[in-house]
Formats: structure tokens, sequence, C-alpha cells
């Protein structure tokens, strides 16, 4: 049965403000590695060469739209449509490289995303600020530990004095919660997966390694610390612009919005609307003129028979939420 959303607000009590709460070693580790990320950034002028810009390009096409958009959100989280386990593993390796988190990891955040949206559950809740939900969701750890892995979660002072300890259980794993979360089994079942989730900041760094013997100093920092950021950004603007600016097309009970700008950067993720409308379609820009980069991508797939059981919305649905919105 579904619960309201005053009663799912009342699950979860407010963020406190990252200034007044306790960090945990998670929190820290995460703040530490975003501001070494943007401060190097600083430095990229100073290091431009136009090889350095195109790898820097390639890097974000291929992170980006295989990676997160493809592979992470539309394939994995959704399963709006199948793949060979080669591609799937390929495509998923791309988004490694976007430094977002591993698969696992970040599939379970946006599930989560879904279950509860705009509700104070929902990981980057857009009701608790435009800047919450943008980028200071990741830096508090034990909230989202609370969202995320709610069965395994509970208030006690065991619980909270384990939190605000090192938790890490593996040495080159980066994680943003402190317990396992229990809706990405499907994920958890595949070793590909696991291993990537125990193993994940060795793969970055052996790509800064790769780039630093080919280019030198400018390609690790427009290859990937200006890359990282400037995907950092675009994705993080899905959860806070297209939950504040745009035009609502369907009849959804969230914020979502549809942006055509945001969609320009993110390779189709902005037609927001469009997606919490029909979160099982692997194509967000509904209309011909909505650019979508990754359907053409998917659609190109199934033409030459790799993808498949390729998901979209029905006359009826559509109709179904049109008639609800005019009403």
């Amino acid at each position: 049965m579904d619960m309201s959303k005053q009663e799912l607000n009342e699950m979860v009590k407010p963020i406190m403000s990252p200034t007044r709460r306790e960090w945990t070693n998670i929190d820290k580790t995460i703040a530490c590695l975003l501001f070494f990320l943007h401060a190097l950034c600083i430095f990229a002028p100073f290091h431009f060469t136009w090889s350095a810009f195109w790898v820097a390009v390639v890097l974000y096409s291929i992170t980006g739209l295989f990676g997160i958009t493809i592979s992470y959100h539309r394939n994995l989280s959704h399963k709006s449509f199948k793949l060979p386990k080669w591609l799937e593993y390929l495509f998923s390796y791309c988004g490694v490289q976007a430094f977002q988190g591993d698969p696992i990891d970040w599939v379970s955040t946006h599930r989560c995303h879904h279950q509860f949206v705009d509700t104070d559950n929902d990981p980057h809740d857009s009701n608790q600020g435009f800047w919450f939900s943008h980028i200071t969701w990741v830096l508090d750890s034990y909230n989202l530990t609370k969202k995320v892995c709610g069965k395994y979660f509970n208030e006690s002072k065991e619980t909270k004095k384990y939190l605000f300890k090192e938790t890490k259980k593996y040495l080159f794993a980066l994680v943003t919660k402190h317990e396992r979360p229990d809706n990405v089994k499907d994920l958890e079942k595949q070793i590909f997966y696991t291993f990537i989730h125990k193993t994940y900041l060795l793969h970055p760094i052996a790509l800064a390694v790769l780039l630093y013997m080919v280019g030198g100093l400018p390609f690790v920092l427009w290859g990937m610390c200006v890359r990282i950021v400037m995907s950092y950004h675009a994705i993080f603007m899905v959860n806070s612009v297209c939950h504040k600016w745009g035009k609502k097309q369907w009849n959804t009970t969230d914020l979502s919005r549809n942006n055509w700008w945001v969609s320009l950067l993110t390779f189709g993720e902005g037609w927001h609307n469009n997606h919490h409308a029909f979160e099982y379609s692997a194509r967000y820009g509904l209309e011909w003129w909505q650019l979508d980069f990754a359907w053409y991508v998917i659609m190109f797939l199934k033409a030459i028979g790799v993808a498949t059981d390729v998901k979209l919305p029905t006359q009826s649905h559509k109709q179904r939420m049109k008639l609800e919105h005019i009403n």
C-alpha cells in the first residue's frame, strides 16, 4: 500500500546544516576529493593544449553518454533495455571512469530517489534547497545511509558510534554509505560489479596514470580534473535545476521539469519530467524536437540487433497522463 507524502516526510528528520552536524570519515574523504578536483581545475588554463582539450571532450562524451546516461541510468537503474553482458559491462566501466561512484552505489541511490522522489526520504530531496539537491547531499553519509539503507539502519548509540568511525571495508573502495543497500541485489549477484565496488579507486587512478604517460600534466588536468568536475555539475543539475526550473508536461506528483539546456549537457537527461512520468522508458526526449543523444545510440544498437527489449511509453499511457494533467 502506497504511503502519503506526509507519512514519507515523517520517516526521516530534516537534514542538519553541514556546519552544525558532525562529519563522518566518509564525509571528510568525499569533501577532500571534491575540493582537490575543483582546486586543480584552476591550473588547467595554464596548461592548455588543444590535444588535452579534445581528450577532455572525448572522455566527457564516453563517460557521460555511454557510462552514466546509457549504462548507469537507463540500463542498470531502470532496465529500460537489455544488452549482451560483454557490452553491458563495457558501458558500465565507462561510467566507472566518470568518478561518480561504482555501479552498485550509484544505482542504489538513484532507485531510492525514484521511490521517494521529492520527500525527506529522497537522497537529494529538492525541497531542502538548491545546493542540497545539487551537491551537498553527497557530503552527509549518515543521512544518505539512513535513506538508502533504512532496512539495516537504527538510531541506537552503538550504530552512531560505528558510523562515525572509519567504515571502509576495502582500501580502494569509494563509498558514500555505511551499510549495504537492499535495492541492488541484481547487481550484487554479479562478480563484475562486486569487483568494481571493492576496487573502485584503482580504475580512475589507472586512467590518470595512462593519461600522464601519454600527454603529461595537461592531459591529467583536462582529461581528469576538468572533465570530471564538468561531468559532476552537469549530472547534478538534473537533481537540482530540473527539479526547480523548466516545463512540466506530465501529471507527475513530484517537482521534475523538462529543461532543454541541461539536456544538451547530459545527452538527453534534461527531459526529466518525461523521465519521471515514464520511468521505464529508454527514450526521454519524447517529442521529435527534444534532442536525446542517448536514445539515438540505443536506437542504433536496437537496429543492429544488440539492444533488445527496448521499452517505450504506450500511447494510452501518455494519453492517460495528459488527461490527468489537463483535469
